[in-house]
């Protein structure tokens, strides 16, 4: 029967994954066979799939109404919201570029996405409105408020349901560009990346063709969504939710204390988060007494996991851990290390990202002569799937620098492979700290640190050494109440790593910077020791 996979023996339903080869079919496949089943819960409003699948044909008739044509774009700029996911299944479906923008960004910084984007429509949330405001662009036609908005605001709602109800016309090739998500921008200015539907897609279909238990969806599932929407880790979380016809659960953002009540109290079976989120449950009141029977698997990833605080996570939450390797450029996830080999002692494959999804090519080439390297060499990742990306928006030379001529996409992750094809990373090559004529890479440093009962986070860099170039400095940030003690850290260091690797110094602070995907910014931890220097390697 091709196509069609099932799921799992304990599921009720087969899903034919070939029935959805392009975002906006999701809904309409879902409505055909659970049409009355929530596709949505958003504080306490459910969308069944039959009202999410109408409601995206009219979004797709008002973008055309509204003058939007096929690779257009439009934006989002908001939290979490049920409104976000009409809109963007029927732009979708009307061959509209959706363009999600991190609402954490600086106001400058959301103008230039507007700008690079060449934004028509801007969807605002309600929160966002006075900075949207200040956005002026030559390209934004018109402005609309999500839910209720402000008195004489245009109201998404309004504006949705004033079009017609009929299906648009399929003129959707899978291959068309569907999301664009702009990167971080850690190292310079952030990039569009594009995403078609294959690539967000099939690898997803291809995927479920292959029994692995933690990636399978039964019916009744609910999923949580809680990471912003402008991060592939909250919309692509989202969007495989959706094509495995679960019940999204939708945060307007991550609050703890919100994201733990919902796990017990909506029965939560699945979800992603990101380290920092798992480390900030693992310190709630009352959280190794509530109950997570419902809870099966919990997928982690976008950042470095300390050992100790993936076991701790193990302990209390009960449920099976899968991490999750990839990048905004390749749709999330590439790379995934399964439960089985997650072990509450510890083990060396915890601290790996695992092996290749199905249908992802993984290899480890020299950083400059890009030959092949051996097993447990370091060199840089990269990796060949129907997942990478078709491209920066308008940065050709970027795309073939990022992309080969073979399909290999460089991932910029300093790592290796063992000899049982266990993919492992040592750090970003820009992060790589070089002592003497030794290479630091700061996540094994972190981790080594990470069990000592004072830190709640660190953060390595180099800094300037007159002797050896570069030295190691760990910034730590405390837990509540504990005393700096910079001696115990160290000691703490160096009964677990190499000499040459333990921080010679310890800084401590009370937050640290963040990007607004909420990964640690090391540069600006950096810059203040490198100032005045024309190069930021000594």
């Amino acid at each position: 029967m091709s196509g069609v996979t099932l799921a799992s023996e304990a599921s009720a339903s087969w899903i034919d994954y070939d029935a959805m080869p392009r975002l906006g079919d999701i809904p309409r496949y879902h409505a055909r066979h659970r049409p009355d089943q929530p596709a949505t819960r958003f504080e306490g409003r459910d969308t069944s799939w039959a009202q999410l699948d109408a409601l995206s044909d009219r979004v797709a008739q008002a973008l055309r109404a509204s003058g939007c044509a096929p690779g257009d774009r439009i934006a989002y700029l908001g939290k979490g919201s049920d409104e976000f996911f009409e809109l963007l299944f029927g732009a979708a479906r009307a061959g509209v570029v959706m363009v999600p923008i991190q609402w954490r960004l600086a106001t400058a910084e959301i103008c230039a996405v507007l700008r690079n984007a060449e934004v028509r429509i801007l969807f605002v949330g309600p929160d966002q409105l006075a900075r949207a405001a200040e956005c002026a662009t030559d390209t934004v036609r018109q402005t609309i408020a999500m839910e209720e908005g402000a008195q004489g605001q245009l109201r998404f709602a309004d504006w949705r349901d004033a079009a017609s109800g009929e299906p648009i016309a399929d003129e959707v090739d899978p291959g068309d560009v569907v999301l664009q998500l702009y990167t971080s921008g850690t190292t310079g200015e952030p990039k569009g990346v594009m995403l078609s539907h294959r690539n967000l897609l099939r690898g997803r279909s291809e995927a479920m063709t292959v029994p692995m238990p933690w990636n399978e969806w039964l019916e009744g599932d609910v999923n949580l969504v809680a990471l912003p929407l402008g991060h592939i880790g909250g919309v692509g979380w989202a969007i495989v939710g959706y094509f495995n016809g679960a019940t999204s659960i939708v945060h307007r953002e991550f609050v703890p204390a919100q994201v733990l009540a919902t796990i017990v109290e909506a029965g939560v079976t699945k979800m992603f988060l990101v380290p920092t989120a798992l480390q900030m449950l693992l310190m709630l009141p009352g959280v190794r007494e509530a109950d997570f029977s419902r809870l099966r698997y919990m997928l982690y990833g976008a950042s470095p996991i300390a050992l100790d605080l993936l076991r701790e996570a193990t302990e209390v939450f009960g449920c099976g851990f899968a991490q999750q390797y990839g990048m905004t450029e390749t749709c999330g996830t590439i790379v995934y290390l399964p439960p089985e080999d997650h072990d509450p002692a510890g083990n060396e494959r915890m601290r790996g990202a695992g092996i290749p999804m199905p249908g992802v090519e993984i290899r480890v080439v020299h950083p400059t002569e890009r030959t092949m390297l051996g097993p447990r060499e370091v060199g840089e990742v990269e990796t060949r799937s129907v997942a990478n990306m078709v491209g920066y928006w308008k940065l050709p030379d970027t795309t073939a620098e990022t992309v080969d001529g073979d399909g290999w996409l460089r991932t910029g992750d300093a790592g290796y492979l063992d000899q049982d094809g266990y993919l492992y990373i040592c750090d970003r090559f820009k992060d790589m700290i070089c002592t003497g004529a030794e290479n630091v890479y700061p996540a094994e440093v972190e981790s080594a640190i990470y069990g000592h009962p004072a830190v709640q986070e660190v953060a390595v860099i180099g800094v300037p050494h007159p002797k050896w170039g570069e030295e190691v400095k760990a910034v730590v940030v405390l837990r509540p109440g504990a005393e700096p003690d910079a001696a115990s850290i160290i000691d703490h260091a160096r009964a677990r790593i190499a000499g040459f690797k333990v921080p010679k110094s310890v800084d401590f602070v009370d937050l640290m910077p963040r990007t607004p995907s909420g990964k640690i910014m090391r540069r600006a931890l950096r810059d203040p020791y490198w100032a005045g220097r024309d190069r930021g390697v000594n």
